[in-house]
């Protein structure tokens, strides 16, 4: 069939180009077809050279009025003209470092260029480094032309041509959308949309094209989300019978939980409860308490005979959690141990030997926890906690080492809540939207790069009178032509600047065991000023630490930032954190002041995704979803509703009705990544 043959045996691609598809996931003629355009140049129209204006792109026919001429300007920097002329008027046209481009051009020829005009300096118009192609060709020129995400070596002229040789090869492609659903919600035919969103006859078929192909993948996930959320609720689970122990914890608790807390801990109960086994989802903005509810969770589940396990991404956060739980757990009878990949062979034997044999009632540790040499005795709770930090398969093979036990996810990073039902359709999900009292929220300033001095200083008063700080920068280290702060080189100036204080350095480049031992000298208090890059984002609790310094603010995510805040206020002192940007444009403005007026996290998601766009949550697979080829979870977000409300029709009427679109939900699970 057309759309399963290679592209390789496409005419003009052959085994090298095949190789530069494959960066891009393309591998069929079917990947290809499904591979959009980012954007259409429209070469529709052709314009008189007379009529041309400086700023603006256009389509120009014109004849070569003397050949290209090579003229190297300094070392280094050669430059190529050439005249082209029509019964308007004439034009420049202008490469540069390109000495092969004038062996494409015959003087008296007729072309067609597509580019932007400019004045030179001389003040005559040109067009610099345009498309082009022979008047009487005709493949580009007076149509509305795709423009692809490239990657190198592999040219636009390549995949616009590929293309139109894979529209060829896959001959009528097969409906699969059901004929009701179409009808229904008024979209394209698959041919005619799939023609359309390459090579548009024009942008109102683009448009129809498009919104076509949106819902399409929007249903298509949504569906298969839903598929895996309903065999999932076949699962025979652990029946947890006494449910009511949870008070018994709760009361020994040194606070009260808030209404939000207790009404997670009622969901769980009822899962646990149910006969099914339990995928939910705790998203819960920072310090609104998530760790105290999985402590809650995990109590019952050891009370009711079974051992749990916690896994979470780096060594320290594991042994934070270790050394929490065993304070809540330390009256109530339950032994808490700890599993990570840099204990001592002894103490290792020793840990596993306690969860072999059922002695270690909770298990905390890092991906330590899913090595083969674990043997649980009886898991019946898993908690993973900061869940975009796990792939599928780690956490399958956790809750692989019990029979079927309940599944707690947990998320600091909050998506808005018009989203979340539908894109977590394969999770029960539990919003706890309410701050403990008594937690003072973080007071958020944005400031210019002339007042890095004066924010310094301030950050000297504030550790000399006992607290800590963080320092968060952008770049690693000094690149070539960059004016933003590095941590390196910060690190090594206020350390400097600032001699009776202790300076620590944590980036991303660092091995493991050495940010593990950075991150402990710091939660000690031994060192009293991190400067690092995002790897703190999360991390451990260090109530200590009163003042975030994030330089360069406009490099990141509102969500990013917010995430990056919640590293400080955590004990009682008032924090701060201090935005350092010159950044002048009207975006980089309102998403600073997102960040001074709010502490929600879900308000500020959706600011996020309204100032920035969704590559922030969703261009990465943080939330174990797939990366969108076409929709835009914020823009399409009307068809995001319908398209839910479609999928869940179809599951209504038995998916399997539709052998087709069952097989693409399939295809879609088989890339394992969705979030289990």
């Amino acid at each position: 069939m057309g759309l399963e043959k290679s592209i390789q045996f496409l005419k003009g691609v052959g085994e090298k180009r095949a190789a530069l598809f494959a960066k891009k996931d393309i591998y069929t003629v079917e990947d290809l077809l499904y591979f959009f355009p980012r954007s259409h140049e429209d070469r529709s129209q052709t314009k008189p050279i007379g009529e041309c204006m400086d700023g603006e792109t256009v389509c120009i026919t014109g004849k070569i009025y003397r050949p290209p001429l090579d003229t190297y300007v300094r070392r280094g920097m050669m430059v190529t003209n050439m005249s082209v002329f029509d019964d308007t008027g004439m034009i420049n046209i202008v490469w540069y470092n390109n000495k092969y481009v004038k062996n494409n051009f015959k003087e008296g020829e007729s072309y067609s260029f597509f580019g932007k005009v400019s004045r030179s300096r001389q003040g005559r118009l040109q067009l610099s480094s345009p498309t082009y192609e022979r008047a009487d060709a005709g493949r580009f020129t007076g149509k509305i032309v795709p423009i692809y995400p490239l990657t190198k070596n592999l040219s636009q002229k390549t995949v616009q041509t590929t293309m139109e040789l894979a529209l060829k090869e896959a001959g009528t492609i097969p409906e699969y959308l059901p004929e009701h659903i179409r009808r229904s919600y008024k979209l394209a035919e698959i041919n005619f949309a799939m023609r359309n969103i390459h090579f548009p006859k024009d942008f109102e078929s683009y448009n129809i094209a498009r919104e076509r192909f949106v819902f399409e993948e929007l249903l298509v996930l949504q569906l298969a989300l839903f598929g895996r959320h309903e065999k999932k609720a076949e699962t025979a689970g652990i029946i947890f019978n006494d449910v009511k122990c949870i008070r018994d914890f709760s009361e020994k608790l040194p606070f009260d939980l808030t209404n939000a807390q207790k009404r997670t801990i009622n969901e769980i109960c009822r899962d646990c409860m149910s006969g099914g086994c339990m995928n939910r989802l705790i998203q819960g903005d920072v310090g609104s308490g998530k760790t105290a509810v999985a402590a809650a969770a995990i109590y019952m589940a050891v009370k009711n005979g079974y051992q749990a396990a916690m896994m979470a991404p780096t060594e320290i956060l594991a042994s934070q959690h270790a050394d929490s739980l065993s304070v809540m757990f330390a009256e109530l009878d339950i032994n808490v141990v700890l599993l990570t990949g840099s204990m001592r062979a002894k103490a290792k034997r020793e840990t596993l030997a306690k969860i072999a044999d059922g002695s270690a009632d909770v298990v905390i540790g890092t991906h330590a926890l899913i090595e083969e040499g674990v043997i649980f005795n009886n898991l019946g709770f898993v908690v993973a906690d900061e869940q975009h930090r796990f792939g599928v398969e780690q956490r399958a093979k956790l809750q692989a080492k019990g029979n079927d036990p309940h599944m707690l996810i947990m998320s600091a990073t909050p998506i808005p809540r018009t989203l979340a039902l539908i894109l977590y359709g394969d999770l029960d999900i539990s919003i706890i939207d309410e701050l403990p009292p008594g937690r003072k929220p973080v007071k958020t300033y944005a400031v210019g790069e002339n007042m890095r001095g004066r924010i310094y200083d301030f950050v000297h008063k504030n550790i000399s009178e006992g607290m800590q700080a963080y320092v968060v920068c952008p770049l690693v280290a000094e690149t070539e032509n960059s004016d933003l702060e590095n941590a390196v080189e910060l690190s090594e100036k206020l350390a400097s600047s600032y001699p009776d204080i202790k300076v620590g350095l944590m980036h991303g480049k660092m091995k493991a065991k050495d940010k593990d031992e950075i991150m402990t000298s710091f939660a000690s208090g031994e060192t009293q000023l991190l400067v690092s890059t995002t790897v703190i984002e999360v991390g451990v609790n260090v109530p200590n630490s009163n003042i975030m310094v994030i330089e360069n603010a406009e490099r990141f995510g509102l969500s990013q930032l917010h995430q990056l805040r919640g590293r400080v206020g955590r004990g009682g002192d008032q924090a701060h954190c201090i935005l350092i940007t010159d950044a002048k444009n009207d975006i980089t403005k309102k998403r600073m002041e997102t960040m001074c007026i709010s502490n929600d996290g879900f308000y500020i998601s959706e600011q996020d995704l309204k100032l920035r766009g969704p590559g922030d949550f969703f261009g990465t697979r943080q939330h174990g979803l797939p990366e969108m080829k076409i929709a835009n979870l914020f823009e399409d977000r009307d068809i995001l509703k319908l398209s839910n409300e479609a999928a869940r029709q179809i599951m209504n009427e038995g998916i399997d009705s539709y052998p087709l679109l069952s097989s693409r939900c399939q295809k879609l699970l088989a890339k394992e990544i969705i979030m289990n």
